[in-house]
């Protein structure tokens, strides 16, 4: 994906040099692949050279003669494996295993090195300390440079990926707004109106897709879009490349001075999983658009319907998973990612409409991770929910009530951050005594450690199936009357 994407978009600025060996872990490259590597790379737009990966000389010149290309370089250096072992030179066993003392010892004969441990010599030593005082001079200019420039603190403030006040004031206006005009829509069309805000604001974001703009809504109106030789725009098709794209975002994250973001749908995560680990490892700020989030995606059937992947991203490590339940948490799950400094945010946006339910607020209620959102005095019953399922246990929440059952709805968009929340606050919000309901379009697994030994869970037992998401949703027992039911159960049992 990585190859295809950087030759499409002629990254001049990219060399590759690449280990040709020839040696996997468990023998000779032919047992599995038989590629051209060379041709691959061309084929992908690359300009391609080869050269003897022992010699400096040799590969210096490829290093300078790439520098001068139009198109991203792959500089095929042909070596040997572990170069200089008696035995194991140009086999598998040089590639993972210790060599052992008599390898080195022969290895270190046969090159020419001082037989002692970590012996220096006094001329690679010299060299290097000459490319050391270069660099430092090389460095001390540019502090000179920057020292005296008259943006300097505005630099730094980008670089350090700084969030200026202005916007947070205006996505409050928006989120007033939003509250005021209580739309009925999917969140991932509340998303675009928030990055029209974020994109007018930030001229640091850069956005893109993995072939879903349409669908993701990531492409905002004030943005252009980054071509082969025209890299002023802000915005990357990354074609059917989910797993490349979140890695550029890694990679822009890692530099410094933007602001990525790219969607998919909540499916195609999967795709994505290795480079958004990464991300979390890393600590980097990548904020992943997944919409299309549950069985809602309806007609595109289980294929397409994310049913175990909110629980798989719930744990990983430092990620911070958001699903907001309407228009007001889609702008304040936005805050908040663009607001994550320590590590990667994925939104995650529902395909169908869903009502808006939440008040206006300067405060950021997304941000304690869960909040009773519906109360109730008196509750016996407190029902908790995330994302598009939240408008339903307010529904269910009215048929407890015509049957003078009392009970709260809270909503959960991120466990996360509910987790950072007090003991006494998360037992608050939780709701004590009372019997819980867990209303989640996913499957069940994590749910527990909230509901408790009373508790019910409603949602995903399986996979989804296809058809206008009202009739899946009913054909698998997501309904307010079934969590209605559940809770009634749920009181009976309890006593």
């Amino acid at each position: 994906e990585a190859i295809s994407l950087a030759g499409h978009y002629k990254l001049k600025n990219l060399i590759v040099l690449w280990d040709d060996n020839n040696i996997t872990i468990v023998g000779n490259r032919s047992l599995a692949d038989s590629s051209n590597m060379i041709e691959r790379f061309e084929a992908a737009g690359w300009q391609t050279t080869l050269c003897d990966g022992h010699s400096a000389q040799e590969v210096y010149r490829a290093l300078h003669d790439a520098q001068e290309a139009e198109k991203p370089v792959l500089i095929a250096c042909k070596t040997i494996i572990g170069f200089g072992f008696p035995t194991r030179a140009g086999t598998q066993k040089a590639h993972s295993d210790a060599p052992g003392a008599e390898e080195v010892a022969g290895a270190k004969k046969a090159l020419g090195i001082p037989a002692e441990a970590f012996a220096l010599e006094d001329g690679v030593l010299n060299d290097w300390r000459k490319i050391g005082q270069r660099n430092r001079e090389t460095r001390a200019a540019w502090d000179k440079r920057h020292a005296e420039a008259n943006t300097a603190k505005e630099f730094d403030a980008v670089m350090r990926g700084d969030i200026p006040a202005e916007l947070g004031k205006a996505l409050n206006e928006l989120k007033t707004k939003l509250a005021a005009e209580k739309p009925n829509a999917g969140t991932r069309r509340t998303s675009e109106k928030v990055l029209e805000v974020v994109n007018g604001t930030l001229t640091t974001t850069i956005g893109g897709s993995a072939d879903l703009t349409p669908s993701n809504n990531t492409k905002t109106k004030n943005i252009t879009e980054i071509k082969p030789d025209q890299y002023a725009g802000r915005y990357m098709h990354y074609g059917i490349r989910e797993h490349g794209m979140a890695a550029a975002m890694n990679g822009m994250a890692l530099h410094g001075g933007i602001i990525p973001y790219g969607g998919t749908f909540l499916v195609f995560s999967d795709y994505c999983r290795p480079s958004i680990r990464l991300a979390a490892l890393m600590g980097i700020r990548v904020i992943f658009v997944m919409t299309h989030d549950s069985i809602g995606v309806g007609e595109d059937g289980p294929t397409h319907q994310p049913v175990e992947h909110l629980a798989a991203l719930r744990a990983i490590p430092n990620l911070l998973v958001i699903r907001p339940a309407d228009a007001v948490e889609t702008v304040e799950a936005w805050e908040l990612a663009l607001n994550n400094t320590h590590g990667p945010s994925l939104l995650v946006f529902s395909r169908q409409d869903v009502p808006t339910l939440r008040a206006a607020g300067s405060e950021n209620l997304t941000a304690k991770g869960a909040y009773e959102i519906a109360g109730a005095s008196g509750a016996k019953v407190t029902l908790l929910a995330t994302g598009s399922e939240v408008g339903l246990a307010v529904e269910a929440q009215a048929l407890l009530k015509n049957e003078g059952i009392a009970a709260r709805v809270v909503s959960m968009p991120s466990w996360r951050l509910f987790e950072q929340q007090s003991e006494t606050a998360r037992e608050a919000i939780l709701g004590g005594d009372t019997v819980k309901i867990a209303v989640e379009a996913g499957v069940r697994e994590g749910w527990d450690r909230y509901v408790g030994p009373h508790g019910r869970f409603v949602g995903m037992h399986g996979f989804g199936a296809s058809g206008p998401y009202k009739n899946v949703y009913k054909h698998f027992g997501i309904t307010p009357e079934a969590v209605a039911d559940a809770a009634r159960e749920a009181l009976k049992k309890k006593g």
